[in-house]
């Protein structure tokens, strides 16, 4: 799971929307759910909440000792400030929780395997110590002005249950260790004998009779013994990533460039350069995408899309140099102008297979077309079941600024029409019926024209 670590507080990027099932799959991230959906007032803004998260309307999260920090867009694509609070625990309650850690080695293992074991939860909880938490527990404080839990702060606690699935340190930090100290203490912890360890090196009973001997005696688990054992020293930590990419010299002089030199192009093409390899750093640091299968070879025109959708926003200036380079990365993909922005769009939001669905039409027939069917038509009551117009591959909604395109890899997307022009308006999904629902919400919330021109790429 990426994520900047600053100390005392952690910050991680947007998720992608949530692909259908369960938000939670393990049972910390079940319990924490089960706080906000048990306390809160109103079952109806957890619910909006939960479709908000769903949909991918939640940005980063930054994670901090007793509280929880998130931009959360909403329906009507206002953005709001969320904040969820949690009691930290007292050094006290930290130092018999550690102790409790220690007794048992499968305690420490575990949570070096990043998992948090039921029987230590129990047992701090017997000790007065809740490590998840209970009914109301959970606060909410958010830029909308809601007291209780609204929608934005259930969409945040939605999107921790996720984070939590995968690094249950997360509930850790928020109640009031970082991993680096709660690590150094039950290392210091480890090297003490524990109670009733006092046999013989080996297992033996003290009348010399070793491990060899023993014949039939059970052996020691390999990750108990590594996590109680001063066998080995502590790791080093790997370096950090830097927070942004490098920024490449600017080429901009009084010196006139040489003939066939094109400096706005060079300073783009270092742009985007720094950007990958910041990219690859960190899928190095915390081991994404090694293993994986080459992407297929992208065409000219591909290429020259994605070129134009890693330029920052003004990354090139203004002027004719920026000028001439757009106009030559639209000739390059054999677009025009606005062409290009569409393409820019799809490629930001999906890559190659966004494009491909921005711009081919194919028939969609047999099982394809009635399983969608048959997810539109359940979605709805029949008097409130919007009207369709399918061509294709393209469903319109009639009466309505907004479309669902279907890839060839099963995904539909969202788009809206502005200006006459129909424009990517978000990422995909295999249910048609919430891209549908979710494009709905957007088209209401802004009719047509109305800053619709903000969305588009700036070229």
């Amino acid at each position: 799971m990426n994520g900047y670590d600053n100390g005392e507080e952690r910050t991680f990027a947007a998720l992608p929307p949530a692909r259908g099932g369960a938000f939670a799959r393990t049972w910390w991230g079940r319990a924490w759910l089960t706080a906000l959906e048990d306390g809160a007032l109103d079952a109806e803004q957890v619910r909006t909440g939960r479709r908000l998260a769903r949909a991918g309307a939640v940005g980063a999260v930054s994670v901090r000792p007793g509280r929880v920090t998130a931009v959360v867009r909403d329906t009507d694509l206002v953005q709001h400030r969320a904040d969820v609070l949690l009691d930290r625990l007292s050094d006290a309650r930290w130092d018999r929780l550690l102790g409790l850690a220690a007794e048992r080695a499968g305690h420490v293992a575990a949570l070096l395997d990043r998992e948090v074991p039921p029987e230590l939860v129990e047992d701090a909880g017997t000790a007065g110590i809740d490590l998840l938490p209970g009914l109301g527990e959970l606060e909410a404080e958010c830029g909308c002005g809601a007291w209780d839990h609204c929608r934005h702060t259930a969409a945040v606690c939605y999107q921790v249950a996720r984070l939590l699935d995968q690094d249950p340190f997360v509930l850790l930090l928020l109640r009031g260790r970082t991993e680096r100290r709660l690590m150094d203490d039950l290392q210091a912890r480890g090297t003490t004998t524990p109670p009733g360890a006092d046999a013989p090196p080996g297992g033996g009973s003290g009348d010399g009779e070793g491990a060899e001997g023993s014949g039939n005696r059970e052996g020691v688990d390999a990750a108990e013994a590594y996590a109680v054992g001063d066998i080995l020293p502590p790791l080093p930590t790997a370096p950090d990533l830097p927070a942004g990419p490098g920024v490449p010299p600017s080429l901009d002089t009084d010196a006139p460039p040489p003939p066939g030199v094109e400096p706005a192009a060079l300073e783009t093409l270092a742009a985007l350069t720094a950007v990958a390899a910041r990219t690859l750093l960190a899928e190095a640091l915390h081991g994404g995408a090694g293993g994986q299968e080459p992407t297929a070879r992208s065409t000219v025109a591909q290429d020259a899309v994605r070129l134009a959708a890693g330029m920052p926003e003004g990354a090139t200036g203004a002027g004719p140099s920026a000028d001439a380079l757009t106009d030559r990365l639209a000739r390059g993909s054999g677009r025009d102008r606005d062409e290009l922005a569409a393409a820019v769009l799809a490629w930001r939001q999906g890559a190659a297979d966004a494009l491909s669905v921005c711009e081919e039409e194919w028939s969609v027939e047999g099982e394809t077309l009635a399983r969608a069917r048959a997810a539109l038509d359940s979605a709805w009551e029949e008097d409130e079941r919007p009207h369709l117009h399918a061509r294709a591959n393209r469903w319109t909604v009639v009466g309505a600024a907004c479309q669902l395109r279907l890839g060839r890899d099963g995904r539909w997307w969202p788009y809206r029409e502005e200006g006459g022009r129909w424009w990517p308006a978000g990422e995909a999904g295999h249910d048609p019926a919430t891209v549908l629902a979710v494009a709905m919400a957007m088209a209401m919330a802004r009719p047509d024209g109305e800053e619709g021109l903000s969305r588009r790429p700036v070229l």
